[in-house]
């Protein structure tokens, strides 16, 4: 159950990586950090479902690095968001797509996009 649920929010993410890369966006990896990136199995399906490398970050704080590092910029100790994080950002572990399983997943997408809106329309139902 709990694998069925990490995966359902990874697809929801996917959305969210489908528009940019209709935008035109490249996205060939990402970072991530905190309670949920403490999970290999979490990492894992990330990786797969995405279908790019995931690297894991030191900090277990996201938003406040981030946070801090804006505030770096505004203050001129950095020239850009990317030389500061380039300098703070420190990747401690990678996780790999698996291109058996990524292409399950990409299957398994397909399927969640035709059916995700029909079920959100049945939701709608259930609030009245």
């Amino acid at each position: 159950m709990t694998q069925a649920v990490l995966e359902g929010v990874a697809f929801a993410i996917r959305d969210s990586f489908e528009v940019a890369k209709d935008l035109g966006i490249k996205i060939e990896e990402t970072k991530i950090c905190g309670g949920g990136a403490k999970s290999p199995l979490w990492r894992k399906i990330i990786a797969n479902v995405l279908n790019i490398k995931v690297n894991i970050i030191e900090s277990e704080e996201g938003p406040g690095l981030g946070g801090a590092m804006l505030a770096a910029v505004a203050c001129g100790e950095y020239a850009s968001v990317e030389e500061a994080a380039a300098k703070i950002v420190k990747v401690v572990d990678t996780v790999e797509p698996d291109a058996s399983l990524a292409a399950k997943y990409d299957k398994k997408y397909a399927k969640f996009k035709e059916i995700y809106p029909t079920v959100k329309a049945l939701y709608d139902t259930l609030k009245a």
